[in-house]
């Protein structure tokens, strides 16, 4: 599937922007070091609250990104762990509201009915959720913390940092995954990567060129309509 980047003076943002989607299948290919630097050099632009850049990044390739990956994977497939792998911080609500229940399922559910997952398959639903720990095959990983001692507003700071990374990365040709997954495996990773007390693990997030022959990578969540979110006054 091939995506098209709009015309106009604006495309080359406006491309970068709504050509990003979350990747779930990569190819092998390997990306070069200085790309994944300017990348991030480029991401480093993101604003923050009197500039203090409360984002780390942990680049992970080759048998360090696979070391990792096995590591999650041996607690994530054993049950008997299960209860001790929980995250650090509420990235979803407890409980579910209308219309964010409505967008959920129908994103998850849109997944596995390309894959072939019924709804009664846990197994095969516990097996795809696991490739979030392979990073989907991808050639990078990146695993991203922030100061624990830092407050709210450093994490709407660190967002734009996000988004600043996979707009840069869709720039240069590439394609990411942000993957929540990775915060119930807190220790596991802190482990792996020597990570400081002080260092909270935000999230992961998977890197590289997107297979496109792989149909998990049709689907495309819905945005919606600027009359569903915005608000005009003039008076």
């Amino acid at each position: 599937m091939k995506r098209r980047a709009p015309a106009g003076p604006h495309s080359v943002v406006d491309a970068a922007i709504t050509s990003r989607q979350s990747i779930r299948a990569f190819r092998v290919d390997p990306i070069p070091r200085a790309t994944v630097e300017q990348i991030l050099s480029v991401a480093s632009r993101a604003p923050s609250g009197t500039n203090i850049q409360p984002w780390k990044v942990y680049v992970l390739t080759g048998d360090a990104l696979a070391r990792l990956s096995r590591a999650i994977l041996a607690a994530y497939q054993n049950p008997e762990q299960a209860s001790a792998h929980t995250p650090e911080y509420a990235y979803y609500p407890t409980r579910w509201s209308e219309p964010y229940l409505t967008r959920r399922r129908k994103l998850g559910w849109g997944l596995y009915r390309l894959l072939g997952i019924g709804r009664e398959d846990q197994g095969r639903m516990h097996q795809q959720h696991g490739r979030n720990f392979a990073f989907f095959d991808a050639p990078v990983g990146l695993i991203f913390t922030i100061d624990r001692t830092l407050e709210r507003g450093s994490w709407l700071d660190y967002g734009m940092f996000l988004q600043n990374v996979m707009v840069a990365a869709r720039a240069r040709g590439l394609d990411t995954c942000p993957q929540a997954a990775f915060t119930n495996f807190h220790r596991v990773i802190r482990a792996e990567l020597a990570l400081s007390e002080a260092e909270m693990v935000v999230c992961g997030m998977a890197l590289g060129v997107a297979d496109m022959d792989q149909i998990e990578n049709t689907l495309v969540s819905e945005r919606e309509p600027l009359d569903q979110f915005v608000v005009f006054r003039d008076g």
